[in-house]
């Protein structure tokens, strides 16, 4: 893939080497918040130091302070920089920002071809562990992208499992998993993802399920659309990139990783899609590079 000495994205946002914890509620009704007028109440100045003292101890160990009090999650407080990373990660990192900044340029274009203006989603690099819009998320979730704040999250380290444990190396299979949730992103720009969540609201176990392995196909589709563009008009493709990120898309199917795991497929639970649909799919939109391709809603067959 040709991607050295190419634009990288200014909505990359570094998180690595900074801290983050499932958090404590502290909204309204928690404890801490209804036992305040109590210990104020029964402890008179003692009370209250004991109060200032907590707080003290809870600011000492980097906790959020106004959360505690006001409501929210606590959560220590962010490192001042990245931490110290390898030459080998940073040029990964740099990686990324470049594959998304041609994602913004492809979908920018098509946007725009369509009256329509693109919202860029930012990107965050984390490590371990990281709060979001959506939640608190572990690195061993994987990449994903949380339609609360319009963000994709990506812990760099799951570049190395995608090569060594689903065994799809490549810089294209790792641009493809960027696009892929950038691919969620437009579902959420586009009203698509509201839609599902208000159907799957009302629908079965089975038939929600069933709507998200058509979200995510279409996001493989999409995926494609933008690999199609960054070919095409800025040939970043070289030989043997298609492949990479088929084999990528079959790496990842729901049927694989349940045979990993625990030996047999229940395809009633799947989420995500079967190998050979994830492959179908890409390649849908890659042929074609039509976003109109991508209507895996209306597809009778997947």
């Amino acid at each position: 893939m040709r991607w050295k000495n190419r634009r990288q994205s200014s909505n990359v946002e570094d998180r690595r080497g900074q801290s983050a914890s499932p958090g404590l509620s502290m909204g309204r009704g928690s404890p801490l918040v209804r036992l305040l007028p109590m210990l104020i109440r029964r402890g008179g100045i003692k009370g209250l130091l004991f109060i200032v003292a907590g707080l003290f101890i809870a600011s000492q160990l980097g906790l959020d302070i106004p959360s505690l009090l006001t409501g929210g999650s606590a959560q220590r407080a962010p490192a001042g920089a990245p931490a110290q990373v390898s030459a080998e990660e940073q040029q990964l990192a740099e990686f990324t920002s470049v594959v998304l900044a041609d994602t913004e340029t492809t979908w920018n274009e098509i946007f725009r071809a369509r009256g329509r203006q693109y919202e860029e989603p930012k990107l965050v690099l984390f490590s371990g562990s990281v709060r979001s819009a959506c939640g608190f998320a572990q690195a061993a979730m994987g990449p994903f992208y949380c339609p609360g704040d319009k963000k994709v999250y990506i812990d760099l380290s799951f570049y190395n499992d995608l090569r060594q444990r689903h065994g799809a190396p490549g810089d294209f299979a790792q641009a493809y998993v960027i696009a892929h949730e950038v691919g969620h992103h437009i579902q959420t720009v586009l009203g698509i993802s509201a839609q599902v969540h208000k159907q799957k609201q009302r629908a079965s176990k089975a038939q929600a399920n069933q709507l998200s392995v058509r979200q995510e196909l279409q996001a493989d589709c999409l995926a494609g659309v933008w690999g199609n563009h960054a070919d095409r008009a800025r040939s970043l493709l070289e030989q043997g990139d298609l492949e990479e990120a088929l084999r990528a898309a079959a790496a990842i199917g729901d049927d694989r990783l349940q045979k990993q795991s625990r030996g047999y497929v229940t395809p009633e639970s799947f989420t995500h899609g079967s190998s050979e649909q994830r492959i179908k799919w890409f390649r849908t939109g890659f042929q074609s590079g039509d976003i109109d391709s991508c209507d895996t809603f209306s597809a009778a067959q997947l």
